[in-house]
């Protein structure tokens, strides 16, 4: 399947918000002014969280209240899920933003947040 748009999935907790879990903090005003122009560019985006129940709750009031709407929640695309036939647990995107990221440099070294 090829798209015209990226999807961007998003975490919460140290990500979109500066935040001690099952608290909310404050934005990260610099990352939500990103993911409103990526949305208005056309963009999907995934809020991908470990967050459940009422904390869950929390965290999509808390984006509502900063501007930010999803296309999903803890979930894939309709599109994508149709593509494949099944819902996978992991959410098919072309960007991930999360503040445990890490990576292997072209050093061959494992860099990142995490580390």
């Amino acid at each position: 399947m090829e798209t015209n748009y990226k999807i961007i999935a998003v975490d919460f907790d140290g990500t979109l918000c500066f935040s001690n879990w099952p608290e909310l903090g404050d934005p990260n005003s610099s990352l939500i002014e990103y993911l409103l122009k990526e949305k208005a560019a056309g963009n999907k985006l995934i809020l991908w969280t470990c967050r459940a129940g009422k904390a869950l709750s929390d965290a999509t009031k808390w984006c509502s209240e900063h501007g930010l709407s999803f296309d999903a929640v803890n979930d894939n695309l309709p599109e994508i899920v149709e593509l494949y036939g099944n819902n996978s647990r992991k959410i098919t995107c072309d960007l991930y933003i999360d503040d445990r990221n890490a990576f292997i440099d072209s050093s061959g070294r494992l860099t990142g947040a995490a580390l």
